[in-house]
């Protein structure tokens, strides 16, 4: 186990009926003001919105919504949204939704209180530690950005998926109720599902020694995901199956799993290529790329491939063929994604890049990494262009 810091200042109120107290906890820490940030039409369907606005009203705050917000979140409606705050005096951000809206309020936010161009802090040319107070509303278990350090935003020169980290971005307070989540389509639950598991496996799938209390933790996740996905598609209003994929969305990506060891995010660096030039669901997009991945650095560590195949998929240890054991692992995530509607390849998801679409892919995600990405086994242009080969 290496060193590290663990940083989780997040206020959770999770359970029914919880969007009520929004207003509550905006006043109780002298706001005035408040940005409502989503996107689609739900929030109106569903009757959240009106809940929202009775909650702010009646705690004697102020608000502007502002709608509009994609999966894959844009720049440009970013950049709107600082300008109404600026023009509008908003001193609190309320997104409502997923990673999504979440995110989209997170560069908002480090847009009102900096000066630089919000392109240049997601390109990684300047940094800053400095964020307006922002809370949550969480409609969506998949990305954890409820509790997490991160923001992921499109730039649309380009189609560049992009994220900044900083652990100034965690929301003050993620309110969650997991009857919010009834009426999600079945592959936006899958999808999220999927998203929630690849955020522990990229922090699991490590060459740090001695780490099996986080292993544990982890390992239990991972099997109480890939159980309460299928409760919850056969069921959507199990409350319990929907309320444990909601608590472990938030505990995936809040850093818990990646304590006392260097995580990947090959996988991610990857699937962000491929969302910002074909516009498709991460959580899918994951699933499509994450068995060739596996496939093509299995080796590098096959007793952790082996590990995961035994703990979270219950395959059978064969100690005289790790190999095997660690193929059955990869399988078993396989045969998952596709029980719950996952697509394992770019096909099944809908998308047949060209050679020369693979070739800028890859050479985008090594550039923005620096040159490489992953830690597990470090990958340079030739290796991302033969996974996404693979994973044709």
């Amino acid at each position: 186990m290496i060193n590290f810091e663990f940083h989780t200042p997040t206020k959770v109120i999770f359970g029914k009926n919880t969007e009520t107290l929004a207003g509550k906890e905006i006043a109780s820490r002298g706001y005035k003001k408040v940005l409502i940030h989503f996107g689609g039409t739900y929030l109106y369907e569903n009757g959240v919105l009106d809940r929202v606005h009775k909650s702010l009203e009646e705690s004697g705050i102020s608000y502007i919504d502002l709608g509009g917000v994609v999966p894959n979140p844009h720049m440009s409606l970013v950049k709107e949204g600082v300008k109404l705050c600026k023009e509008e005096g908003v001193d609190f951000l309320l997104p409502i939704g997923g990673g999504s809206p979440i995110d989209s309020a997170k560069a908002i936010a480090y847009g009102l209180v900096n000066d630089f161009d919000l392109t240049d802090l997601y390109m990684g040319s300047v940094t800053t530690n400095k964020i307006a107070p922002l809370g949550c509303i969480s409609t969506i278990a998949a990305t954890g950005s409820e509790t997490s350090n991160s923001s992921v935003i499109t730039i649309e020169e380009g189609m560049l998926k992009r994220s900044y980290n900083h652990d100034c971005s965690r929301p003050i307070f993620a309110i969650m109720n997991p009857e919010l989540t009834y009426t999600l389509p079945a592959y936006q639950t899958a999808s999220g599902a999927a998203d929630i598991m690849m955020h522990t496996m990229e922090r699991y799938f490590t060459n740090t020694e001695h780490t099996e209390l986080i292993d544990r933790m982890a390992e239990g996740l991972l099997v109480t995901v890939r159980e309460a996905a299928v409760k919850a598609l056969k069921s959507p209003s199990d409350y319990n199956a929907r309320a444990d994929l909601m608590w472990a969305g938030s505990l995936s990506h809040n850093g818990l799993t990646g304590t006392g060891r260097v995580a990947d995010f090959a996988s991610h660096k990857i699937e962000h290529e491929m969302g910002g030039m074909f516009d498709v669901a991460h959580g899918a997009g994951l699933c499509a790329i994450w068995g060739s991945w596996a496939r093509y650095v299995y080796k590098t560590n096959v007793a952790r491939f082996a590990r995961f195949a035994v703990k979270v998929f219950d395959a059978p240890l064969n100690l005289f063929d790790l190999e095997e054991t660690a193929l059955k692992g990869i399988e078993g995530w396989e045969n998952w994604c596709k029980k719950i509607g996952m697509p394992t390849t770019m096909a099944a998801l809908g998308i047949h890049p060209t050679d020369e679409q693979i070739e800028e892919m890859a050479e985008k995600c090594v550039t923005a990494g620096g040159g490489q990405i992953g830690f597990f086994k470090p990958l340079y242009k030739e290796d991302v262009v033969r996974i996404f080969n693979m994973a044709k």
